[in-house]
């Protein structure tokens, strides 16, 4: 491998039925519930040599359009989801060295939950789960656990680092060793490895031990999404590997610089995080083709504006029905309890254009950096984007998950990648955390 590989992984955008009524999606509304497809996507991962999947979770139904649920049930927007742990666990079964990361909000599950749930992810898989941290962004999830409303932005993050704790200290009431399997003497567990944690806090508190049992990485694998500066905060304190999505190469490498400062000021070991930036390419065979699937994005979005809007209104908690389409985006009022990072980052590429314009040119371009072409071109223009952020690699993340899209990216585009030495053609180790420091 070259001296700066990169690694990849895989933003699954909840599971359940992906990319419904879109081209090359079969007969995916009557074989959802199996999860199928996903097996096949980590099969295809494994084979690549990915990282790790990332299931990513939301846990009510969205109603910010017209204040009702009908264009989220009518066009299945993030609608139905399974339990992510759940979906984890199976696919788990079905890998031998991809990593699967769940994603539990602080809010819906208590950090014991959470603990037993990871840990024995981590355990059935020899060590291969990993826990992604989100504290919610939505009231109506909030209801759905019989509260109001979420707590404030920045005081969910002062819960989650609680929480964390909580969590972290759980894996850790299990030394290494304690199980000590002595027939000679009848004893299984070393009571003496085993420990209470007596964690009280403002919000939450455990008594432990954790009754799951030892992780075999002793700790899994943490991920986060920092993008407010809350989020890099607790990214920079806990998080093992992050998601993150700022808009294009300069802004990318100063939020990588900027979670490396704070690490280090924190005693942390830089290298010991991954931040891995989301992309969603669009690989073809010529670039002809390529351009026009990109530009046909932009033809979906006009011809499909609704959903769209409240799309990106399900992950801000904001319902943009009753808004002109024409007043300029620089003279709306936008503020919200959800997703801050997303919505400001919505806000400076919009500048004065019109909300109508903004909108299509937000969801029609591929994250942090819209990359296009052939499976060659592609590769390059990953590489000149590494060499010039610094690191430590991707999240693809697909809007339109099928069985010929996910090809497109393990049977075209990862061989390039890999025959120029730009990610790995083995796994180094058999856990998720070790293959994350290999490089």
């Amino acid at each position: 491998m070259p001296a700066n590989p990169f690694h990849l992984a895989w933003f699954l955008q909840g599971s359940s039925i992906q990319a419904w009524n879109e081209p090359w999606t079969g007969n995916i509304a009557q074989e959802w519930m199996s999860a199928d497809i996903f097996v096949d996507l980590v099969r295809g991962m494994e084979r690549a040599c990915f990282d790790y999947l990332l299931i990513e979770d939301s846990i009510y139904v969205g109603e910010n359009w017209q204040n009702s649920r009908d264009i989220f049930l009518k066009g299945g927007i993030c609608i139905p989801r399974q339990e992510p742990s759940v979906v984890a666990t199976l696919l788990a079964s079905q890998t031998k060295r991809l990593g699967i990361v769940s994603t539990l909000s602080t809010f819906a599950y208590h950090p014991y939950l959470t603990a037993r749930i990871i840990s024995s992810i981590d355990q059935i898989s020899g060590g291969r789960a990993g826990w992604n941290m989100v504290t919610g962004s939505s009231d109506l999830s909030a209801m759905n656990f019989g509260l109001d409303k979420l707590p404030e932005h920045d005081e969910r993050y002062v819960m989650a680092q609680e929480y964390i704790e909580i969590v972290k200290k759980l894996w850790g009431s299990w030394e290494p060793g304690a199980i000590i399997d002595d027939r000679e003497n009848g004893v299984l567990i070393d009571p003496s490895k085993v420990h209470t944690i007596d964690y009280k806090g403002t919000y939450y508190g455990s008594r432990g031990p954790l009754n799951s049992g030892p992780c075999p990485q002793g700790v899994p694998v943490i991920a986060q999404a920092g993008g407010s500066k809350s989020g890099r905060t607790i990214a920079a304190t806990h998080a093992d590997t992050i998601v993150a999505a700022p808009n294009g190469i300069a802004n990318m490498k100063q939020y990588r610089d900027d979670i490396r400062a704070q690490m280090a000021a924190m005693g942390r070991d830089p290298d010991s995080c991954k931040v891995l930036f989301l992309l969603s390419p669009i690989v073809a065979e010529t670039e002809d083709q390529a351009r026009y699937f990109a530009d046909q994005r932009r033809v979906s979005a006009a011809a499909n504006l609704d959903a769209r809007m409240a799309r990106f209104g399900w992950s801000t908690n904001l319902d943009l029905s009753g808004l002109d389409l024409d007043t300029p985006v620089s003279q709306l009022t936008l503020t919200t309890n959800g997703h801050q990072s997303s919505l400001s980052q919505f806000l400076t590429r919009a500048g004065d254009k019109p909300l109508r314009e903004a909108m299509i040119d937000h969801v029609s371009c591929g994250y942090c950096v819209d990359v296009v072409g052939t499976p060659d071109s592609v590769a390059s223009q990953m590489d000149e984007i590494m060499q010039e952020v610094g690191g430590d690699g991707f999240l693809l993340v697909l809007p339109d998950v099928s069985r010929r899209s996910v090809a497109t990216i393990m049977d075209g585009l990862v061989p390039v990648l890999q025959r120029r030495g730009l990610t790995r053609r083995a796994y180094e180790h058999a856990m998720l955390r070790d293959n994350l420091l290999a490089f």
